[in-house]
């Protein structure tokens, strides 16, 4: 599961990480609580051209009926379209077409999960110990309202088995792919989803580190720095 997660850094930063070619915003709000259906960061291929821009957390397929999404700005998605299963992305009908050819990158600088301790769940904030930025495995698609004709371009994170010291908190995570599969996620031309499969490879166990954090990250109305405050007990 993620659910909420961080992008606090300059456009500059993730383009040079990310190894952009063309970045199609002028500047990136940091938020430190980014919530469903806000828009995210995403690096996502374009006539073969590596891009870095926007798009809404939270998947609508190309075929999505108008009767459930009358307007681009007021969708009300269904929560599990954020997040998309490694086990069964490449066979869901709402994610098949994206898995086989809008594969992207979602960066992030860590993400939030949260432990029930007794009968409370306390928050904790996860990231890589070396203070890189993650790459979330995403896939993103295109939904164009048919009356108006505008388009809505969104994503979702694709979700695995949880590992190392997220496995204590929680039972999912996302897939932070190494560096060294990310030309070949991204290639729109790789349309074999066996293949795509294959390239779901996380980043090392020990890479993570996990800190708990304050109550402020609870309420989508908090969002800046505080909501990374570690608990001193």
């Amino acid at each position: 599961m993620c659910g909420r997660f961080s992008l606090a850094g300059s456009v500059d930063v993730y383009a040079d990480y990310f190894s952009v070619e063309r970045v199609a915003l002028e500047s990136l709000t940091p938020s430190w609580n980014i919530a469903p259906t806000d828009r995210v960061a995403v690096v996502a291929e374009h006539d073969q051209v590596r891009a870095l821009g926007t798009m809404r957390w939270g998947l609508v397929p190309h075929w999505q009926p108008v009767e459930t999404a009358k307007d681009p700005t007021s969708l009300r998605l269904e929560r599990g379209q954020i997040n998309a299963r490694a086990e069964t992305v490449a066979n869901r009908p709402a994610f098949r077409d994206s898995f086989r050819r809008k594969r992207c990158l979602i960066p992030a600088d860590g993400f939030y999960e949260w432990e029930l301790r007794i009968g409370r769940k306390v928050p904790h904030w996860i990231f890589r110990a070396d203070g890189y930025p993650l790459g979330f495995a995403g896939i993103w698609a295109s939904w164009r309202h048919p009356d108006s004709g505008e388009w809505l371009r969104s994503c979702a994170i694709v979700t695995t088995a949880a590992v190392g010291p997220i496995a204590r908190l929680h039972d999912r995570m996302p897939v932070a792919l190494v560096p060294e599969v990310w030309d070949a996620w991204l290639d729109r031309d790789q349309r074999d989803p066996d293949a795509a499969a294959g390239l779901l490879q996380p980043i090392q166990d020990d890479l993570w580190m996990t800190v708990e954090v304050g109550q402020a990250v609870n309420s989508v109305k908090n969002n800046g720095p505080e909501c990374r405050q570690p608990v001193v007990h």
